[in-house]
C-alpha cells in the first residue's frame, strides 16, 4: 500500500478538491498584486522621470531574475516538493511591494523590483503569479486526474481573473491625475501598501496546503540529488517547446510590460484610468476561460491553442491604430478575452504532456527562453518608443506571436495530450456495428 497522505485527491473534481482550492484562493491573492503593481510601476517610474529605455533596462533586470528563479524553483521543486516555493515567493513579493510604497531612490527600486520580479506585466494579464508559477502548475497537475486537468486551470484562470480585477479596481487608489515629482510616492502609497498586504496573505494562505511525496521516476529530474538538471523523459517535448516559447517570449517582452506605459503615453491617461480600464477588461473576460475546456474538447487542445493565438495577434493591428482611449479599450477587451481562453489550456497541456517527476522542471525550462528573450525585448522596445514612435513595437510583437501559433500547429498538431489520447483509443475500440 502507499504511503502517499494524498491517495484519493487525484481523482475529485476540482471544486472538491482541498488543497486546489487553496491554491486558487492563494491564485486570486496573487495576482491581485500583479495586476495592481502591473498598473502602478509602469506610470509611477514614469513619473518620477524615467523614460521608455530606463524602464526596458528595469524590465531586463526583473525578466532576468525571474528567469533564474523559475529554473531554480521547478526543478528543485520536483526534488523538495512545490509547498515551499508556494509560500515564499509571494511573501518576497509583498516585501518588494512594501519597499516601493517609502521610497523613490532608483537603485532601491530596481533592487526591489528584481527582488520581487513585479512591474513587467499589465494589469490585465491575469495569468502570471511570478516565477513560483513551475511550482503551482506542476502541484496542480500531480492533484487531479487528467480528465479534469484542462478544467483545473481553466478555473485557475478564472480565480486569477477576479484577482485582477480587484488589483485593476485598487488602481484606482492612485487616482487619474500627473502629480508633481515631490507628491508621487505619497499618491501612490496606499496602491503598493495594498499589493504587498495581498501578496503576504497569498503566502500566508499557501501554508495550508498538503502534499505527499513528489513523483519520481529512474532515470528523471526528479529522482537525482544534488544540483537540478535537464529532464530526460521529457526532453523531447522541451526541444520544441523552446522553440515555439522564444518568438513568443520575443513579443510578450515587447508588449506586456508597456501595456500600461503604451496607454499613458498615447492616450495621456492616469494610473486610475488605466486601472479601471484594466478591472472591466477582467470582469467581462475572466467568464472566456471556464469554456476553455469545452472548446478544446471539441475541437483539440493543440487547435484551440493555435488558432487562439493567431487570433490575438491579429488583433495588436487595430489596437495601435485606435484614435481614443475607449476605442483602443475595446479592442484590447476583445483581444484579452480570447487571450484567456489559450492561456489555461496551454499551461495545462505543458505540464499534462511532462513525464510526471519531471513536471517541475518542464514548467521551467519551457519558458527559459521565452524568459530569456521577454528580458532582452523591452530594451529594443523602449528605444523604439522614445526615438522611433509607439506603434512599431506592439507590430513588431504582432508578427512574431503569429510565428509562435504556426510553429505551435507545427511541431504539436500530431501531439495530443493524455486525455485525448485515452479518448481516441476507446473510440477506436468500440467495434462498428
Amino acid at each position: 500500500m502507499s504511503d502517499d497522505p494524498r491517495p484519493a485527491r487525484t481523482v475529485l473534481p476540482v471544486w472538491l478538491n482541498r488543497d486546489l482550492g487553496i491554491v486558487m484562493a492563494a491564485r486570486f491573492f496573487m495576482s491581485t498584486t500583479r495586476a495592481l503593481s502591473g498598473v502602478l510601476v509602469p506610470i509611477y517610474l514614469a513619473l518620477l522621470g524615467m523614460n521608455g529605455l530606463e524602464l526596458g533596462l528595469l524590465f531586463l533586470a526583473v525578466g532576468l531574475v525571474s528567469a533564474v528563479l523559475s529554473y531554480f524553483i521547478g526543478t528543485s521543486s520536483d526534488r523538495i516538493g512545490r509547498r515551499p516555493f508556494l509560500i515564499a515567493l509571494p511573501v518576497v513579493a509583498g516585501a518588494a511591494a512594501l519597499v516601493y510604497a517609502f521610497t523613490d531612490q532608483t537603485a532601491i527600486l530596481f533592487i526591489a523590483a528584481a527582488a520581487g520580479t513585479f512591474g513587467r506585466g499589465s494589469g490585465a494579464g491575469a495569468g502570471a503569479v511570478g516565477p513560483y508559477q513551475p511550482a503551482e502548475s506542476a502541484f496542480v497537475t500531480d492533484s487531479i486526474a487528467d480528465k479534469f486537468r484542462n478544467d483545473a486551470f481553466s478555473k485557475l484562470t478564472f480565480l486569477s481573473s477576479a484577482g485582477a480585477l480587484a488589483g485593476g479596481l485598487l488602481a484606482m487608489l492612485a487616482g487619474s491625475g500627473h502629480p508633481h515629482h515631490a507628491h508621487v510616492v505619497e499618491t501612490f502609497r496606499p496602491g503598493f501598501i495594498a499589493a504587498g498586504v495581498f501578496a503576504i496573505v497569498a503566502g500566508l494562505i499557501a501554508i495550508g496546503i498538503r502534499e505527499g511525496r513528489a513523483p519520481t521516476a529512474a532515470g528523471s529530474a526528479g529522482s537525482r540529488k544534488g544540483r537540478p538538471r535537464l529532464p530526460v523523459r521529457s526532453r523531447p517535448l522541451l526541444y520544441r517547446l523552446w522553440a515555439t516559447n522564444t518568438a513568443n517570449g520575443l513579443a510578450i517582452g515587447m508588449l506586456a510590460p508597456f501595456v500600461t506605459y503604451w496607454l499613458y503615453r498615447r492616450y495621456g491617461v492616469g494610473a486610475g484610468d488605466v486601472g479601471a480600464l484594466f478591472a472591466i477588461v477582467n470582469l467581462v473576460s475572466a467568464f472566456s476561460s471556464l469554456y476553455a475546456a469545452r472548446l478544446a474538447n471539441r475541437f483539440g487542445t493543440v487547435k484551440t491553442i493555435s488558432v487562439v493565438r493567431a487570433a490575438q495577434a491579429l488583433l495588436l493591428i487595430p489596437l495601435v491604430l485606435a484614435p481614443t482611449f475607449l476605442l483602443a479599450g475595446v479592442v484590447y477587451l476583445v483581444r484579452m478575452l480570447i487571450q484567456r481562453i489559450q492561456m489555461p489550456l496551454r499551461q495545462s497541456y505543458v505540464v499534462g504532456m511532462a513525464d510526471p517527476a519531471e513536471r517541475g522542471s518542464v514548467a521551467a525550462l519551457a519558458n527559459t527562453p521565452s524568459q530569456v528573450a521577454m528580458s532582452a525585448s523591452p530594451v529594443l522596445a523602449g528605444y523604439l518608443f522614445d526615438e522611433v514612435n509607439l506603434s512599431i513595437p506592439f507590430e513588431v510583437a504582432s508578427g512574431l506571436q503569429l510565428v509562435n501559433a504556426g510553429l505551435f500547429w507545427l511541431f504539436f498538431r500530431k501531439l495530443p495530450p493524455p486525455e485525448e489520447r485515452t479518448v481516441a483509443s476507446m473510440s477506436e475500440s468500440v467495434p462498428a456495428d
